[in-house]
């Protein structure tokens, strides 16, 4: 998943490879929210901690880690993600240029086209309304809720700064992956029977549930 960082040993040569990234594309980060994959390091790696604020320290806004070994001190601040399942990360495919982030107003954003793939729609003040569909390798990202009134292909992630109320709606799922305050589900993991149908998600305690809507 794009969103998903999976640093590798030895560490200082990852790094370097993330900074010819970043360096080609210094805005994408910017708003998003990053899972952290530690799985591929060693369980004697020292001071994962200190990766950790490196990475803040370029920018990178971490929501959780998965793979953390047992031995490590000083994750706290970036608790294991609560996630229905874990999924390998995938390479993070950072593009040329940033991706567009439309004006908003104060308290929602109202987007009356289509978001279409490798668009990034981030809005942390609230929700975000999509009149059209969101095309796969697309995502919407939003402190609220997310409402879709078309096809929803790509990812959604709602309640982005910790709003555990938040909901996302949408027309006809087909969606990569739907996420809401750090809980998630891929594609993979989210029930047959509701793909093609209008849906909404929303979170029981640490669960991502989702429901038809009609």
């Amino acid at each position: 998943m794009a969103l998903v960082l999976a640093p590798e040993p030895p560490v200082e040569d990852w790094l370097d490879a993330l900074d010819s990234q970043i360096k080609r594309s210094p805005s994408f980060f910017h708003g998003r929210p990053v899972v952290l994959d530690l799985g591929a390091l060693p369980s004697e790696q020292p001071d994962v901690a200190g990766l950790l604020q490196r990475l803040n320290g370029r920018g990178i806004r971490i929501i959780g880690t998965e793979g953390a070994h047992a031995s490590w001190q000083g994750l706290e601040p970036w608790g294991p993600l609560h996630a229905n399942s874990t999924r390998p990360a995938r390479p993070l495919d950072v593009p040329d240029e940033p991706r567009p982030t439309p004006a908003h107003d104060a308290t929602s954003l109202l987007i009356d086209q289509p978001v279409r793939s490798g668009q990034s729609i981030v809005f942390e003040k609230g929700d975000v309304t999509i009149v059209g569909s969101v095309a796969s390798g697309a995502e919407v990202i939003a402190g609220g809720s997310i409402h879709v009134y078309g096809t929803l292909r790509g990812r959604a992630i709602a309640g982005l700064t910790g709003n555990n109320r938040a909901r996302i709606f949408c027309r006809k799922l087909e969606a990569e992956l739907l996420a809401i305050d750090g809980v998630y589900q891929t594609a993979d993991d989210m029930n047959a029977a509701l793909r093609g149908k209008a849906v909404q998600a929303w979170l029981a305690g640490e669960a991502m549930m989702l429901a038809a809507l009609d």
